[in-house]
């Protein structure tokens, strides 16, 4: 078994971070180049930094944001929110990015993951689905979920790496911020289809969310944002936690 990976995210609104329930109610949770300090001490594997609001307000990612938060880190680091072009993410990986997460401009232009790719690198492109049961099916949502698709979120996932994304961030709408746990049987198909890895995101709660995410769900790693800002889970307790029940972690 790989090596399961624990990445905090950092929701990022007018330059503060923040943090919802089921993508509304949001309050704040810090700031953003502190935190992405403290985690990179503490041991995440990874950080995701996503600008939940650049999409819906039409505008860019913070690129000098995205430089500040990267001269402080030596762990892997993500950014997405409003990237729609092959300039879109250059800028972002000359500002120190790592990796770059796409979503609804995937969806409105499929095309843009093979452009992507093919400038970048599958290793460089995550691909973000949010999705929601509606009906008993999984529906693919856009724009910080505000939008509804009827796009299936497992034939999209399918067509995502088919066209050479190196990554999926799957958030499930439905778990998002109620701290019951991630949505493992949806992981599960979602890992049974794919070959490429799958970061659970939405619902993390306790050490054993992890725990399940990883051994029911297959997820290959596992993303948080309360229970890490307001210091609810510890990194470093995680880890240990899981090591000793037998996940592969990084110490």
């Amino acid at each position: 078994m790989l090596t399961k990976r624990i990445i905090p995210c950092l929701d990022i609104k007018d330059g503060r971070t923040v943090k919802g329930v089921n993508f509304v109610d949001l309050r704040d949770a810090g700031d953003p180049i502190e935190l992405a300090q403290r985690y990179a001490k503490e041991g995440a594997d990874e950080l995701v930094f996503l600008d939940i609001s650049a999409t819906e307000q039409k505008r860019k990612t913070l690129a000098n944001l995205v430089y500040s938060v990267a001269a402080k880190l030596d762990i892997p680091f993500t950014v997405g929110g409003g990237i729609s072009s092959v300039e879109d993410v250059d800028i972002l990986l000359k500002n120190g990015a790592d990796k770059v997460s796409i979503n609804s401009s995937a969806v409105k232009n499929p095309n843009l993951i093979n452009e992507l790719v093919a400038k970048f690198g599958s290793q460089c492109i995550v691909v973000a689905i949010d999705a929601k049961q509606i009906d008993g099916n999984w529906k693919v949502h856009l724009v910080g979920g505000k939008v509804p698709t009827e796009l299936d979120l497992f034939e999209w996932a399918k067509e995502v790496e088919e066209r050479g994304a190196g990554e999926i961030l799957f958030t499930s709408m439905d778990n998002d911020g109620t701290k019951d746990g991630f949505a493992n049987k949806a992981l599960a198909r979602l890992s049974a289809t794919l070959n490429i890895p799958i970061i659970a995101s939405g619902g993390a709660g306790k050490t054993e969310h992890f725990r399940d995410t990883f051994i029911k769900g297959k997820a290959d790693a596992a993303l948080a944002a309360s229970v890490f800002h307001f210091k609810e889970i510890e990194i470093k307790d995680l880890k240990e936690e899981l090591k000793s029940e037998g996940i592969p972690v990084r110490l």
